[in-house]
Order: structure tokens, then C-alpha cells, then sequence
């Protein structure tokens, strides 16, 4: 598809990748970088994102159209790592972003099926 100007990194050639996407509070962020900085990733990526999730009250109806009140501000860390360290990785995130409240977030684990340096 890209074979004209995109390289197939080879140090991920036949290694399994997953994509664990966390989605924190914003002053849980530096918590969770720093706790798996010393785990083996290959990537890590870090952006503001504004949402809701099972949050009350942040939806309302007018009319019979439903719209926003609010997006709860959080912050996305997204890591990159073999299959081998992903559990490892979730149980940091957890154990140092978990508060026990509503809205506490998210992690979503996804395959990574081709990475591409360029």
C-alpha cells in the first residue's frame, strides 16, 4: 500500500504490538508516565482530550434533541508495547491512576497490525 515511501520498521517485524490507550484525569497524567517510563514501551504519546463518559448531568434534552453541557477535560496516554508487557503496564496505570470516583477512566487495548516508521 505504502511500499513506495513508507519503511516497514524492522525491529517490530514478526513481534505482537499492542496499543493501550488510557484515558486519566489531568493530574493523574504525570503519575502515569512516570510509573511506566522504566517499563519496556516502544512508543508514548500524550494529548489533552475533553469527553464524558458515565458522568450525570452532562447531557440534557431540549426539545427532542439531546446536547452537551460539558466535556469533563482528561488527558490520553497512549503506549505502544509488545504483547509480552502489556498486563504489566495496565496494572501501573490502574494502580496509579485509580481514585475509586466517577470518572476515575478508561483503558482500551488494541492491535497493532503493520507499524510503519517514516
Amino acid at each position: 500500500m505504502f511500499e513506495n515511501w513508507l519503511v516497514l520498521c524492522p525491529r517490530w517485524w514478526g513481534v505482537e504490538m499492542k496499543q493501550i490507550v488510557s484515558i486519566v484525569k489531568p493530574f493523574l497524567a504525570e503519575r502515569v508516565v512516570a510509573a511506566i517510563a522504566g517499563k519496556q514501551v516502544e512508543e508514548i504519546s500524550i494529548r489533552e482530550v475533553k469527553g464524558y463518559g458515565r458522568q450525570k448531568n452532562y447531557l440534557d434534552q431540549y426539545g427532542e434533541n439531546e446536547y452537551s453541557l460539558a466535556f469533563v477535560p482528561k488527558v490520553e496516554v497512549s503506549v505502544w508495547a509488545q504483547d509480552e508487557h502489556v498486563d504489566s503496564i495496565i496494572e501501573q496505570i490502574v494502580a496509579v491512576s485509580r481514585t475509586g470516583r466517577l470518572g476515575d477512566g478508561k483503558i482500551m487495548v488494541l492491535p497493532v497490525v503493520e507499524p510503519i516508521d517514516f
